[in-house]
C-alpha cells in the first residue's frame, strides 16, 4: 500500500511555476556540491546523480562491462541479495532507477521524506558495496546478450551501429555501449569490479534534488552516501573530431522499408554559436510537423511517415544529424531532398516567420519540462553536467530570444555542409548504391 502511495504522489507532485523556482546549491562538509529545489507541500524527495564518463570509460577488449556493471547495481548489495533488495525497496515506498549512456551513469532515487534516512541508506549500499553475485551476473549477462542478439535482425540498430562506427571509428562512441555477443560472454565479475570503480568515484559526480528536504539535510546526507566512494576513477576518453567521410553507405537487408541515418560534424554546447544552431536545427528538422524536412520531404512528396534533425553533444565529439525511413523505391528521393535543404538552408538561412515560429516553439514548451519534482531534479544535474551556470533555467529563453536572423544565417553557413553529408541506409533502396570507398 505505501509504495502505491508513493507512486500516486508522484504523479500529483504540485511544484512551482518556472518563473518562482529558486535553486539552491549545497555544500556538504566533505566538499560534495548539490543543486536543490526545496518543495515541502508534498513530502516526497527526488534525487539524482550523476557520474560522468559512462560506458566510454570501458577498457580495451571490456565494452559493454559499464553497462553490465549498471545493470547488477540493483542486484543485492551489502547483505542483501537480489530479492532481499527488491523487499526492503518496496516496504520503504521507494524506488531506485540506474541507467548508463555514453558519457554517464544515472542513478536516480524517489522516497517518502518519513523514510529518508533508509532510502538513502539503502541507495548507499548500491553504490559502495555491490555484491555482484555469480548468479545475478549469469542472469543479467543472459538478458544483455538476449538483446544484443535481437539487434542483429533489427534495421534501426544496425544502422545505428553502422553510423556510429563510421562518424567515429575506434573511439568509445564507435560501437554499441552494450557491447557485442562476444565480449559481453567473457566478462568476469573482475572486470565488473574494475567498472564500478571506475565509473563510480568522487571526481565525477553531480548531484541535484528537488522535493520534501531542507539543504541543511541534504548537505548532511551527501558525504555519508558519496563519501566512501573512490576518490577517482578511470581517466575520460579523448575528444574527437568525427571521422566519417561523406556519401552513401548501403547495408543490404531484406526489409519493405529503407532506413538511413546521416550527418556530419556538429557544434558542441560549449561553443558561443551553439544557441543560434540550436534554433536553426528546430527550422531544418527538429521542429516536428513545422521543420522544412517534414514538409519537404513528408507533407510536399509523401516520401516518408517521419524525418528529423538533432544537435548531437556528446562530451568529446559533436554531430548535426538525423534519420528518415522510407520505401525502397522512394528512399533515393528522400535522401535528394534531405541534402537539397541542407544546401539551401546552408546558403539562404532562414526566415522571419520561420525564426518566430521556432522561438515560439522553443520557449514555450521549455516551461512544460518543470512539471514534477522527479523532472525538476533530472534538469537540474543536467545542467551541472553540461556545465550550464545555476540561473540558466531563468536564463534559458532569453538566449533563444536573442538569436537574430544574421546569427542564424552565419551559423547554417558555418555548419552545414552538404558536401559533407553520410547517409547509412539500410534496406534494398533502389537506385542507390554505396559511393566507392564507403
Amino acid at each position: 500500500m505505501r509504495y502505491l502511495v508513493a507512486c500516486f504522489l508522484s504523479f500529483l507532485m504540485v511544484t512551482p511555476a518556472l518563473a518562482e523556482i529558486e535553486i539552491e546549491e549545497v555544500t556538504s562538509p566533505g566538499g560534495i556540491t548539490a543543486w536543490l529545489v526545496p518543495e515541502p507541500s508534498i513530502p516526497f524527495v527526488s534525487l539524482e546523480i550523476r557520474f560522468k564518463g559512462g560506458a566510454s570509460l570501458d577498457l580495451p577488449g571490456k565494452r559493454g562491462a559499464t553497462n553490465l556493471m549498471v545493470g547488477l547495481l540493483e542486484e543485492g548489495a551489502g547483505g542483501m541479495d537480489a530479492q532481499a533488495f527488491a523487499e526492503a525497496s518496496e516496504d520503504l515506498a521507494a524506488s531506485f532507477n540506474y541507467k548508463v549512456y555514453d558519457d554517464a551513469v544515472s542513478v536516480s532515487a524517489r522516497f517518502l521524506t518519513e523514510n529518508q534516512d533508509t532510502a538513502v541508506d539503502l541507495l548507499r549500499e548500491t553504490l559502495v558495496a555491490p555484491r555482484f553475485d555469480e548468479a545475478s551476473i549469469q542472469r543479467v549477462k543472459a538478458q544483455v546478450i538476449s538483446g544484443l542478439k535481437s539487434d542483429a535482425t533489427d534495421p534501426d540498430a544496425i544502422v545505428s551501429a553502422a553510423f556510429d562506427k563510421a562518424m567515429f571509428d575506434d573511439h568509445p562512441y564507435g560501437s554499441n555501449y552494450e557491447g557485442t555477443v562476444e565480449s559481453v560472454t567473457v566478462l568476469t565479475r573482475e572486470d565488473l569490479v574494475t567498472a564500478w570503480k571506475g565509473a563510480l568515484a568522487r571526481d565525477r559526480i553531480y548531484v541535484s534534488a528537488a522535493g520534501d528536504i531542507t539543504p541543511e539535510a541534504l548537505a548532511g546526507l551527501l558525504d555519508g552516501l558519496l563519501g566512501d566512494l573512490p576518490e577517482t576513477g578511470l581517466p575520460q576518453p579523448q575528444d574527437m573530431d568525427v571521422q566519417a567521410s561523406a556519401g552513401v553507405t548501403v547495408i543490404p537487408f531484406d526489409t519493405p522499408q529503407s532506413v538511413a541515418l546521416f550527418g556530419h560534424e556538429g557544434i558542441g554546447m560549449d561553443d558561443p554559436d551553439f544557441f543560434p544552431a540550436y534554433v536553426m536545427n528546430v527550422v531544418l528538422g527538429g521542429g516536428g510537423f513545422e521543420a522544412r524536412l517534414m514538409n519537404e520531404v513528408r507533407e510536399k512528396r509523401g516520401l516518408t511517415y517521419g524525418v528529423y534533425t538533432y544537435l548531437a553533444t556528446k562530451d568529446h565529439a559533436a554531430m548535426v544529424a538525423g534519420r528518415v525511413a522510407s520505401a525502397n523505391n522512394r528512399i533515393a528521393e528522400a535522401i535528394q531532398v534531405i541534402t537539397d535543404e541542407w544546401a539551401k538552408m546552408a546558403t539562404g538561412g532562414v526566415t522571419q516567420a520561420e525564426l518566430d515560429q521556432a522561438k515560439t516553439y522553443l520557449t514555450g514548451s521549455y516551461p512544460l519540462r518543470f512539471d514534477g519534482n522527479g523532472p525538476i531534479a533530472d534538469i537540474l544535474v543536467g545542467m551541472q553536467i553540461d556545465n550550464f551556470p545555476i540561473d540558466y533555467a531563468k536564463t534559458r529563453n532569453e538566449k533563444v530570444e536573442a538569436v537574430t536572423l544574421e546569427d542564424v544565417k552565419r551559423v547554417a553557413a558555418r555548419l552545414l555542409k552538404p558536401e559533407s553529408l553520410l547517409f547509412v541506409v539500410v534496406g534494398q533502396p533502389e537506385g542507390l548504391e554505396s559511393t566507392p570507398g564507403q
